[in-house]
């Protein structure tokens, strides 16, 4: 579980330092012409999206980039509910992967192949949990293009701010790391049974931490995107681990 994390932390803080980067050159517009395989099947169907929901909200790409938002995470729903699975069934282990440590300490080897038996006996893949943040990667990134390299979203303003520019007060940024950390806190509460929360204290503090030091670097609307999907995910992991830990519950009763 906590090298699923770290994972995690360092896949998103590498790929928010390449979005950094991505403005050295600044690529042709998108259109429906547009040529090769990353802009026909990325960019152009995200920009197409995010345009289409602003049209019908008045052309606000501010509240078109949320009816995106929402449709991606939806789409990409069965992914979370299928590490919310993996994590649970990993948290089920947890007693008898430790006693396998404790029994190997001394053969580290022969403790992980114990181990990784016990997960193909429960059909327990230790990496789908890693599987929803490295599909979220190409959507970021397609994200960023599709605000550049339109001009009617790159120019568009949204309450206080221009969506192609980062926020000149910084409030964005920081909502996105407060998100960032209330989402955290909600599946630790969620999981507050596992072993492994004390290990993951230090990711509550650091992912924040990157979020904001980064996002008050790149557009606006990525930004907005961020705080958008966090507060989903918030919404969807509480009802997701409250209808799961309602069927974990004894009938009749509260357990001692």
């Amino acid at each position: 579980m906590s090298n699923r994390r770290i994972l995690r932390l360092v896949v998103l803080g590498g790929l928010l330092l390449l979005l950094t980067g991505c403005n050295v050159t600044t690529p042709p517009p998108i259109s429906e012409e547009s040529q090769g395989f990353w802009d026909h099947f990325f960019v152009w169907p995200l920009y197409w999206l995010i345009r289409e929901s602003s049209a019908l909200l008045g052309d606000n790409y501010g509240l078109g980039i949320l009816v995106a938002t929402i449709i991606i995470r939806i789409i990409i729903l069965p992914l979370m509910i299928k590490q919310i699975k993996s994590s649970k069934k990993m948290q089920e282990l947890q007693p008898e992967m430790l006693k396998i440590r404790e029994k190997y300490k001394n053969d580290p080897q022969r403790a992980q192949q114990e181990t990784m038996l016990l997960l193909q006996k429960h059909n327990v893949n230790p990496l789908s949990g890693c599987l929803p943040i490295l599909v979220q990667m190409p959507i970021l990134i397609a994200f960023y293009h599709a605000i550049i390299r339109a001009p009617e979203i790159k120019d568009h303003s949204f309450l206080w701010m221009e969506l192609g520019q980062p926020d000149p007060y910084y409030i964005l940024p920081i909502l996105a790391a407060v998100t960032t950390y209330l989402q955290s806190k909600v599946m630790g509460a969620a999981m507050q049974n596992s072993p492994q929360m004390q290990q993951m204290q230090l990711m509550y503090v650091l992912m924040p931490i990157m979020i904001l030091a980064i996002a008050v670097t790149l557009p606006s609307a990525l930004s907005l995107y961020w705080v958008y999907s966090n507060l989903f995910s918030i919404v969807q992991t509480y009802f997701l681990y409250r209808d799961k830990n309602q069927q974990s519950s004894p009938k009749g009763g509260t357990a001692k």
